[in-house]
């Protein structure tokens, strides 16, 4: 708990050096990077609450994802201020989850992972059979956009993230999850209210994910509505988590950092062969490093330490 509580405070005074990006760099490809970076830190964290702590592997994430993204259009195109927007897309996406979550629930393993993707892509498709049409925004609207605002919500938001997760990881209901994710019936047995800690966590996971929608339809001008319940967004967010260290605070934050500069690099460089290259990578560091980068972290220092010593 301690270490979770160290690293919340080491990210959060990290994203305060971030708050002064923007006054001294004014390019925006650098605010942009910076601002996937952080969006994908955000929906890192949000999936990692189910798979990582509650041990859940959601498959159906982007469902919730293309939900808030959905509301948070509609509402904001519509002259609703986009915190509010934001706000009744993640109401919407919690709703749906406990919806549903009950029903999930009595699928365990492989068949929760499959029930939730195939939620997930009858969202996608029954979304792209009612708008097909690209969602733009207007000319006025356009001419007022302000990447800046965009940024400083993304970086709220990962904030907002960082400590959500601190303080479920920190909590009773943190180390109910934790017992579920290891052995729910001994969980159980112990008088542990697993249905009720899942639809908690559910509920957690899925409203971070609708306000991290909701910021991606702020952010874009234009967009098909089907694209954020597209599965590669629940497939980012679980290579995110699993390069950075599933079930760990900072695993997320270091896998989105990772993740986003690298893939950038390799599409600039390698626009064929990125996906092949970036795919091979995350096969060799799963198979090497299944705790991902904090693991490798952790490697370093115990060879390190003997070094320090003498």
């Amino acid at each position: 708990m301690r270490a979770e509580r160290r690293w919340a405070g080491v990210i959060l005074l990290a994203f305060a050096g971030l708050a002064l990006v923007p006054l001294a760099v004014h390019r925006d490809d650098t605010l942009n990077v910076i601002f996937l970076v952080l969006l994908s830190m955000t929906l890192a964290q949000s999936w990692n609450i189910m798979a990582g702590y509650a041990g859940q592997v959601n498959l159906g994430h982007a469902a919730f994802f293309g939900l808030g993204a959905l509301i948070t259009r509609k509402l904001w195109i519509d002259g609703i201020p986009v915190l509010v927007a934001m706000g009744a897309g993640a109401l919407v996406a919690v709703v749906f989850a406990m919806a549903v979550g009950v029903a999930a629930f009595r699928l365990r393993g492989a068949y929760f992972a499959i029930g939730t993707l195939a939620l997930g892509e009858i969202l996608r498709i029954t979304t792209g059979n009612v708008f097909a049409e690209i969602s733009t925004l207007s000319a006025a609207t356009i001419a007022g956009y302000r990447l800046t605002l965009r940024y400083y919500l993304a970086l709220g938001l990962a904030a907002l993230a960082v400590i959500v997760v601190a303080t479920l990881a920190t909590s009773r209901l943190g180390l109910g999850v934790t017992a579920i994710r290891e052995d729910e019936d001994a969980a159980e047995a112990s008088g542990v209210s697993a249905l009720g800690l899942k639809l908690t966590a559910l509920v957690t996971s899925t409203g971070l994910a609708a306000l991290a929608g909701g910021l991606f339809a702020y952010y874009h001008i234009s967009y098909y509505p089907q694209h954020p319940f597209s599965p590669h967004w629940t497939f980012d967010a679980l290579l995110i988590t699993y390069i950075g260290g599933v079930g760990t605070l900072h695993g997320p934050v270091l896998g989105a950092v990772f993740y986003v500069l690298l893939e950038e690099y390799l599409a600039a460089r390698w626009v064929d062969l990125h996906l092949l290259i970036f795919g091979t990578l995350f096969v060799v560091i799963v198979l090497l490093l299944p705790g991902g980068l904090v693991e490798a972290g952790a490697r370093l220092r115990r060879l390190l330490r003997p070094g320090l010593r003498s």
